[in-house]
């Protein structure tokens, strides 16, 4: 009996450590969650956290290859990228900013509040992040399937026309920048597209909405391969999106 009233209590305190264990870990987290949330009430799908630092690739840099090049997506990766990284990190020390009780994409959210360092890193690291993570190896007649399928046909009416539109988006925008997919408030589906590091998720941004996918034209992101030629970068991109993390950003309420 006395073995057993031991046994007990060892596995009270191991489970009681346990728990408070848990509990630390959870609060160290909510602050972050719920800014999140906070960020997003009025949007209809829950914007992607991506933290302050850079996340490793989840492939190599030659597996996008041959429509990005191994060279370009290091050079792409470990100087371009990780710069917008650092230099975010100064600007957070520099302005103060709470990282464990505020999101990133609540930061981005009330980005007029802040630097134009703050701005223009703040939106190179997330949007990077974000581009990293909505490519894969690269597929002939790629294309989206399910839910996500039908939402574009039911928003650009085909695949075709919403190719044709994102296209031309990325094509036409002046100078540096972006071309997105997102969805708006009332659960629409647009395209557009953002100059420099500039994204919807920005207060600043006259394109709103939560993103979907994101393509960077900047010309750091094809120059070694495709020269002046953006349309062709673009054209041969499509190869590589990553559907299935496009489908996987998608937020039914319901």
């Amino acid at each position: 009996m006395k073995k057993n009233k031991q046994n007990t209590r060892r596995e009270f305190l191991v489970n009681a450590g346990k728990a408070s264990m848990a509990a630390g870990l959870g609060m160290a987290v909510l602050p972050s969650l719920a800014a999140v949330k906070n960020s997003n009430a009025s949007h209809p799908i829950l914007g992607e956290e991506i933290p302050y630092t850079q996340r490793p690739l989840n492939y190599s840099y030659t597996s996008l290859e041959p429509v990005i090049d191994a060279m370009t997506m290091e050079i792409h990766y470990s100087k371009h990228a990780a710069a917008y990284a650092k230099n975010l990190a100064d600007a957070v020390t520099a302005e103060k900013v709470d990282t464990s009780a505020q999101s990133l994409l609540n930061l981005l959210g009330n980005i007029s509040k802040y630097s134009g360092k703050m701005r223009n890193n703040g939106g190179g690291h997330y949007n990077h992040e974000f581009f990293w993570r909505s490519m894969r190896a690269a597929t002939e007649d790629n294309k989206p399937s399910g839910d996500l399928l039908k939402a574009i046909e039911k928003d650009f009416s085909s695949f075709d026309a919403f190719k044709t539109q994102f296209t031309d988006a990325g094509k036409n925008r002046f100078g540096s920048g972006w071309a997105w997919l997102v969805m708006t408030n009332d659960k629409k589906l647009v395209v557009g597209s953002t100059p420099n590091q500039d994204n919807p998720l920005m207060d600043i941004s006259d394109l709103k909405g939560t993103p979907l996918l994101g393509l960077d034209v900047w010309e750091h992101a094809y120059y070694l391969k495709y020269q002046n030629r953006r349309p062709d970068y673009i054209n041969a991109w499509w190869k590589v999106v990553d559907w299935n993390v496009v489908a996987g950003r998608l937020y039914d309420p319901s």
